[in-house]
C-alpha cells in the first residue's frame, strides 16, 4: 500500500439500489476495499443536512425528493487516491454526459436514461468531504488515518505480533477442544488496546 491510501464515501442511490451487487462487483474489480456498509432510508431532514451545501439552489428540493424516494447503500471505500479514483469510476455527474464521455462509467451504465440528475451513485469530492460524509453515515467509526508502509510494519511488530505470540503459545499449552473459539475469547480478555477500568 502507498502513502496515498485514502477512504471515501460511495452512495448507491435509490434508483440504482437494485443494481448494488453489480456496482459492488465493479468496486472490488477496481481494487477498492469495502471498509463498511450501511443500507438506510434517509429522512427529509437527513437528506437536507447531507446536501446542505446545495441549499437554495434550484435543484435542491428535487435532489432531496430523489434521495428520500427509497433506500440508499452507503459504502466506505479504501484505496490509493480513493477520492479521485472513485470519482473517475463514477463518471460525469449528468447521465447523458457520462454516456457520451465515459460509457463504461457507473453513471453511464446505471443512471436513469430519462432523468439526467438520477445518476445512480455519489462520491465524495475531496478528502475533507469524505471525512464529513463518512461521519454522517457512520458516526461511530474511528477515522484514524490508515496506516501504511513503515507505520503499519511498526504497529504490527510492536502491538499485534507480541499479543499473537502469547495467544498461540497459551493455545498450544491448553489444547482446547475448539481452538478458534478459545483464541477469540483469549484475545477479547487480553486485548492490549481495551480501556482499563479505574480502581
Amino acid at each position: 500500500m502507498s502513502d496515498k491510501m485514502q477512504r471515501t464515501l460511495a452512495l448507491i442511490k435509490p434508483d440504482a439500489i437494485d443494481e448494488s451487487p453489480d456496482i459492488e462487483k465493479i468496486i472490488l474489480e477496481e481494487g477498492f476495499t469495502v471498509v463498511d456498509r450501511r443500507r438506510v432510508r434517509l429522512t427529509r431532514s437527513e437528506a437536507e443536512e447531507f446536501y446542505a451545501e446545495h441549499r437554495g439552489k434550484s435543484f435542491f428540493n428535487g435532489l432531496v425528493e430523489y434521495m428520500t424516494s427509497g433506500e440508499v447503500l452507503a459504502l466506505i471505500l479504501a484505496g490509493d487516491d480513493a477520492v479521485t479514483h472513485w470519482r473517475r469510476v463514477l463518471g460525469p455527474t449528468q447521465v447523458s454526459r457520462a454516456r457520451h464521455e465515459a460509457p463504461d462509467s457507473i453513471r453511464a451504465r446505471f443512471g436513469d436514461l430519462n432523468d439526467d440528475s438520477h445518476n445512480a451513485a455519489h462520491g465524495s469530492d475531496s478528502s475533507s468531504s469524505a471525512q464529513r460524509e463518512i461521519r454522517f453515515f457512520f458516526p461511530d467509526l474511528n477515522q484514524e488515518p490508515v496506516l501504511t508502509g513503515e507505520g503499519a510494519k511498526e504497529y504490527l511488530s510492536h502491538a499485534v505480533s507480541p499479543t499473537l505470540v502469547r495467544a498461540l503459545t497459551e493455545l498450544c499449552k491448553v489444547r482446547p477442544e475448539d481452538p478458534i473459539v478459545w483464541l477469540a475469547d483469549w484475545l477479547l480478555v487480553n486485548n492490549p488496546n481495551k480501556p482499563q477500568a479505574d480502581n
